[in-house]
């Protein structure tokens, strides 16, 4: 399913070497080009010329040409039947040494799985990156219904139980720099938007030992995560369990916190990390 087109103003200044961006001094056709990747990466079911020409305001003959030239490099692919272009062979090439730089990943995966028999829902492992959590790892639930975030997929650390379990382990002054930078966009109706109730929030978290998303970030899905920690203590990564409300009522929130909690543990040790003491700011 596509996202609501947003309608992004068209902007092309021109330049006096036609490559180098007046804004940031940086490399606009390159700029454009990893916004076209991006944009691509959005959706499994690809985008039609100008669909991309509005999403990403530029130009349909600047985002064709830019096509082809990704199109020679594989990093995008074009269905000639369809004519809709999608991310090429190239682009999980490179963007998979992401995950394998994470060399913790094949071995969170027993975990994961673990934690899905245990619990008969989806198994997520995620980390922080730029203010967001994206997610590194998953063992798909049996139930019908599965996670909506994809592998590479990206959900907002102030409104998502991965998120919060590691900003648990923040201070508040890092917290208030997180809004600040960030601010707290309403995803749901039941989004945290007060910088008051998610340092209550943190501070539930920190005395349990475990987070839980209650449809904050998507409606009728339930997360609930704890932290995997290094050899220093520090918060590595976030693992979680996720499913329908209909599956994980609030009765079932301390029953799924305490496996979630017991097997961040294990992973923790298996890594050779240390569980860091609860702190409460």
């Amino acid at each position: 399913m596509k996202r609501n087109v947003i309608r992004r103003r068209l902007i092309e200044p021109k330049s006096s070497d036609g490559d180098s961006d007046p804004r940031d001094g940086g490399v606009q056709s390159v700029d454009r080009a990893l916004l076209i990747i991006e944009t691509l990466a959005e959706d499994d079911e690809g985008y039609r010329l100008t669909d991309l020409a509005v999403r990403t305001g530029l130009s349909p003959s600047t985002a064709h040409r830019l096509l082809t030239t990704l199109e020679k490099r594989r990093f995008v692919q074009f269905d000639r039947e369809n004519s809709v272009w999608h991310i090429g062979a190239k682009s999980f090439a490179v963007g998979s040494t992401f995950v394998r730089r994470r060399n913790f990943v094949t071995e969170a995966l027993p975990y994961l799985r673990k934690l899905r028999d245990q619990t008969r829902e989806t198994a997520n492992l995620a980390v922080v990156d730029d203010g967001a959590m994206i997610v590194l790892a998953r063992v798909e639930s049996r139930e019908i219904m599965r996670c909506v975030t994809k592998i590479g997929g990206r959900v907002p650390m102030l409104a998502s139980g991965l998120g919060k379990a590691l900003l648990s382990t923040y201070s508040e002054e890092d917290v208030f720099a997180i809004i600040q930078r960030d601010g707290m966009p309403r995803l749901t109706s039941k989004s945290i938007v007060r910088a008051g109730e998610l340092c209550k929030s943190l501070h539930e978290i920190r005395q349990q030992g475990y987070s839980v998303d209650d449809e904050e970030a998507i409606v009728g899905l339930r997360c609930v995560s704890a932290v995997v920690y290094d050899d220093r203590s520090e918060p590595l990564a976030a693992i979680s369990v996720s499913g329908k409300t209909s599956r994980v009522p609030n009765d079932r929130f301390p029953v799924l916190g305490n496996l979630v909690r017991k097997v961040a543990a294990e992973l923790t040790s298996a890594l050779g990390g240390i569980m860091a003491a609860p702190k409460f700011f």
